[in-house]
């Protein structure tokens, strides 16, 4: 699959296009924000289903942009694009050196200034930039989106604890009831 790049020259990097996205079922999640959460099973279920979306963009990332940034010519290189895992427990995508003293935007920066970079592979620098911009963009909402999700949940099972307390303290101070006699 080759396309070709704004100059005319065979494009070596190729974006993530709608269909890619199509497979993660984005359309069903964005209908599961917006609508009335009943409790904890359903704050729960949602926060579910955002992190398994943002694992599958993880895994479409790794799959479809780290694969061909690994791939010649861009292997050639002395700047990386990888993934870094976090303490929150996500991954995105870094620019890097090979030994991983250094980590970054500024890399790439530095990696476009450079006389060396061959100019038949700039935009393709670029592209692979933008789609790192947005991916990592991507799965830092949904990650965001699952844990606020979860601890909605949290606190909804909080607050069902309040209330059934309430109403069970109650229930123990009404009279009892008699089935009424019919005449």
């Amino acid at each position: 699959m080759t396309a070709t790049s704004s100059t005319g020259q065979p494009a070596r990097f190729l974006p993530l296009e709608q269909a890619d996205f199509q497979r993660l079922e984005h359309a069903g999640y964005l209908k599961g924000l917006l609508q009335p959460f009943k409790g904890k099973g359903s704050l729960e279920a949602w926060a579910s289903q955002c992190t398994a979306l943002r694992d599958d963009l993880i895994a479409l990332a790794h799959r479809r942009v780290l694969q061909q940034a690994h791939a010649y010519p861009f292997r050639l290189l002395d700047v990386k694009l990888a993934q870094q895992t976090t303490g929150a427990g996500t991954t995105f995508l870094r620019w890097r050196n090979p030994d991983r003293s250094a980590m970054g935007v500024a890399l790439w920066e530095s990696l476009l200034d450079r006389p060396a970079t061959p100019a038949s592979l700039t935009n393709d620098l670029y592209a692979m930039e933008l789609q790192r911009i947005a991916l990592n963009m991507q799965i830092s909402l949904l990650h965001t989106l699952g844990r606020q999700a979860q601890e909605c949940a949290s606190k909804a099972a909080q607050a069902e604890a309040v209330y059934l307390r309430r109403v069970r303290g109650h229930a123990e101070f009404l009279p009892p009831t008699t089935p009424k006699e019919s005449p």
